[in-house]
This record gives C-alpha cells, sequence and structure tokens, in this order.
C-alpha cells in the first residue's frame, strides 16, 4: 500500500520512526518495540538514514525485515548527498526487490558524510525526489520545517525550497518535530499562500529529560516552550513523573493538532514503544469520530 493511498481514504493516519540499530542488543530492543507497536495497527512506519555512505544499505534491510517478518507498511528514508545517481538507483533497486512502495527523499546533512565531500550530483531533495518520480515505483514523500530549516535564510526562501520538492513529486510532508503547535499552523498558513496543497503530517516526540531538551535547542534549533521547559524542570530526576509529564503534554499536542485539521500524526519513537503507545492510546479512540 502507497501511503498517498492511505492519506487520500479520508482517515486519520498514524505511523511511527524508527533507526537502524548498531547492535545485536539495539536490534532486539527495536523489534520488541516494532512488534509492541504493531499491536496498534499503525498505517505505516518510516526507517531513517543518515548521509553515511554505508547508512542506506542499513536502512533498506531493516525496511525489509519490517515489511516481510512483521507485515508493516514501511517508508524507507533515503539521502542523496552522498551518492550517485547510479548508486540512488541501486538503492532503489533493492527496495523495489523487497516489495518497499514508499520513499522519504531527503538531501541529508554534510556534516554527517563521514568527512568526505558530498559528491555533489544532487544539491537538494528536489532533484533526488524527481529522480524517485521518474521510476514510478515509489510514492514519494519529503520533510519539512515549521520552524524554517535551520540552514534557510529565511522563512520565505525555505518555503520556496519547499514548493520546488512539491512541484518535483512530493506527494506528502513529514515535519521535524515541534513542541508548540502555533508554528504547526502558521506553517500550513505559509504553504498554502504559496501554492502548496499536500498532506502534512505533523512529527512530535515526548522529551524524556533535561539533557535531550538541551540537544533539541542546540543542535536542531527546535523551540521548546516555557511550559514544557518548566515541567522538564521540575520532574528532571524522576524518572516516572517526567513519563507522565511528557506524554501527557504530547498527547495534549496531539489532541489539538488532530481536532485543527491534521491528516494524523508521526511519531518519533527513538526504538521505544511505552511512551508511543500511551500518546496514540491517549488520541486514536477520539480521532476516529473526527473528520479528515
Amino acid at each position: 500500500m502507497r501511503v498517498t493511498e492511505r492519506l487520500k481514504a479520508g482517515c486519520k493516519v498514524f505511523s511511527f520512526e524508527f533507526y537502524p540499530p548498531k547492535t545485536e542488543q539495539d536490534a532486539a530492543k527495536l523489534f520488541e518495540a516494532a512488534r509492541e507497536l504493531k499491536k496498534l495497527a499503525p498505517d505505516f512506519v518510516s526507517v531513517t538514514n543518515s548521509s553515511s555512505g554505508a547508512m542506506p544499505y542499513r536502512t533498506v534491510a531493516l525496511s525489509g525485515v519490517l515489511k516481510a517478518e512483521l507485515g508493516l507498511e514501511v517508508v524507507a528514508h533515503l539521502t542523496c548527498v552522498a551518492h550517485t545517481r547510479a548508486e540512488i538507483k541501486e538503492i532503489c533497486s533493492r527496495l523495489k526487490a523487497m516489495g518497499i512502495k514508499n520513499i522519504l527523499a531527503l538531501r541529508g546533512d554534510i556534516h554527517n558524510i563521514g568527512g568526505l565531500p558530498p559528491r555533489r550530483e544532487y544539491s537538494y531533495a528536489a532533484q533526488l525526489t524527481a529522480d524517485l518520480v521518474k521510476t514510478g515505483d515509489f510514492a514519494v514523500g519529503g520533510a519539512c520545517y515549521p520552524e524554517k530549516h535551520p540552514e534557510a535564510p529565511s522563512f520565505e526562501e525555505d518555503i520556496r525550497h519547499l514548493k520546488e520538492k512539491v512541484a518535483a513529486g512530493a506527494e506528502y510532508l513529514i515535519t521535524q518535530l515541534f513542541f508548540d503547535n502555533a508554528f504547526y499552523f502558521r506553517f500550513l498558513e505559509k504553504t498554502a499562500a504559496a501554492g502548496i496543497k499536500v498532506p502534512v503530517l505533523p512529527g512530535l516526540m515526548p522529551i524524556t529529560g533535561y539533557k535531550q531538551m538541551q540537544n533539541f535547542t542546540q543542535m536542531m534549533k527546535v523551540s521548546v516552550p516555557d511550559g514544557l521547559r518548566l515541567g522538564i524542570e521540575r520532574w528532571d530526576g524522576d524518572k516516572d513523573g517526567m513519563f507522565k509529564f511528557s506524554v501527557e503534554y504530547a498527547s495534549a499536542q496531539a489532541d489539538e493538532l488532530l481536532k485543527g485539521g491534521a491528516p494524523g500524526l508521526h511519531l518519533y519513537t527513538l526504538n521505544r514503544s511505552r511512551a508511543a503507545i500511551e500518546i496514540l492510546k491517549n488520541v486514536k479512540g477520539e480521532a476516529s469520530r473526527l473528520p479528515n
């Protein structure tokens, strides 16, 4: 099933994101989480891919296993900055052979390519999107940033590049995580004004601690509202209190997004299931009664 078919079906779409594990122990935890999350019948799961030259093949392998062994619909992330067009074609052939019909087209982070210079056959995700669309084998999605891409000189420039990506064939978008829904709704206003009409799935992640909050603000340039910051500071060091607070915050955020017209939710799991399960249980029953 192509993700675009789910999005056009008229129901809210729910999905989870995983990343390829590096050790056998991490792999065991990932598949335990995936089995638990499968019980919630997600519409799809996505598998991340860094810009490292070797990473796409781990993404391909994990995508194939999740689909073949667990029966999950998979969106494979694919970055292009470290690859030639010939390499991208070979990766797509592997995905096609595994029955993967969905790709999230990404440029990738320049600083994650292991010190090697980018190949420069691709400079932007729009170029990869266009190549993927030409194959006719995949439903292609893209990433977007409600608070602006960190490298973009202005929001207007970021929207311009996003419009190019959609014009190239991106049929839906998944946002970077955010903690203030006002950013998402303002982003929709800006994209609509620019003529971008594809569905935009909001990406959410519960914060698990003060250090993680610092990483988001410093490395990912994501804003943390005062209410969330104060709660994290209050419960830091109290594992149970932190979990309860973060799940409640993310659940309230998700509920407001769905009631505001979001086409669904994309939950960043960090390869864990407990928080994602609680959040989705809190909102999925209500969402089933909402118009799309």
